[in-house]
Order: structure tokens, then C-alpha cells, then sequence
């Protein structure tokens, strides 16, 4: 059986395409005692409320009809952000060269979290390399718990 995120990918794919965005990502998340579906588009020159809207209407019905989840939850289709989080392969490889901010499970020289610039990633070990502060830092995948883009003003 299909988790519930890839068959609402699959089932979010041609509503998604239609509005002229991909799925950056589908989270099926508990939060404060409730059930959040969450489908995350992205689309070059940014994603607006008209494609959240066409795209949540679309889906809305077509998980209505395959019902593929049990109890109550919430359906949430927005754009996956300027500061969004990296997490597969093809996310670090993309946006190699741009800033993003390390979180670490575990404190390190007394932080939790240093920004850098993206200089390197290894898919076999899934190990991040940033440049931060003219310093080179590899952190391992067990020590990361999230790796996001980071807006510079």
C-alpha cells in the first residue's frame, strides 16, 4: 500500500501541472492534536494564491473520491517558500551555491545553527559541506535535522 504523501502526489500531479507548478513537497503531519496534509508547490517566478487556490480545489475533490486517509485532517496547498528546506538530492544539487542555514540535533562549538553557503553535498552519505564564515564545515546526516535556504537582505 501507498503512503498517504505519494498517493497525493500522484493524485495532485495533473492539477499541479495545469497550474504551471511542481510539487516541491507532501508532508502528512500531527500537529497540536490535529492532522495537517500539506502539499507544498513551487513554480519559476514564485507561486501565487490563485495556483494554491485552482490547485487545492482540484485536490480537495480528488481526495474526496479516492478517500485515502482515515478521520479528519486538513488540507493545505501553499508555496514551499523562500526559505524552504532541502531534502532530497536533487534540492542540494539545485541549489548548490546559495545560502542556507545547517540545524543541528546537538550543539557544536555552541551552536545549533550556522549559516553558510551550500559548497557541498554527498548523496551516498548524505553529509552537507558549508562554507561558513570563510571556514569550510562538513556536517554529517545524523547530526543534521534540517537544512533550509537562507534569504540574505
Amino acid at each position: 500500500m501507498k503512503k498517504i504523501t505519494e498517493l497525493t502526489a500522484e493524485l495532485a500531479a495533473p492539477a499541479v501541472a495545469e497550474a504551471g507548478c511542481t510539487i516541491w513537497d507532501v508532508e502528512y503531519v500531527k500537529e497540536g492534536g490535529s492532522w495537517y496534509l500539506r502539499v507544498l508547490l513551487d513554480k519559476d517566478g514564485g507561486v501565487d494564491i490563485l495556483d494554491c487556490e485552482a490547485v487545492s480545489r482540484k485536490l480537495s475533490d480528488l481526495l474526496d473520491e479516492a478517500d485515502p486517509i482515515e478521520g479528519s485532517y486538513t488540507l493545505e496547498v501553499g508555496s514551499a517558500g523562500a526559505e524552504r528546506a532541502l531534502k532530497r538530492p536533487g534540492d542540494f544539487v539545485k541549489f548548490m551555491g546559495s545560502p542556507v542555514l545547517v540545524k543541528l540535533y546537538r550543539s557544536l562549538d555552541g551552536q545549533k545553527e550556522i549559516p553558510g553557503v551550500l559548497a557541498a553535498y554527498d548523496p551516498e552519505t548524505g553529509s552537507v559541506t558549508v562554507d561558513a564564515g570563510g571556514t569550510s564545515r562538513t556536517f554529517e546526516k545524523k547530526d543534521i535535522a534540517l537544512v533550509r535556504l537562507r534569504v540574505e537582505f
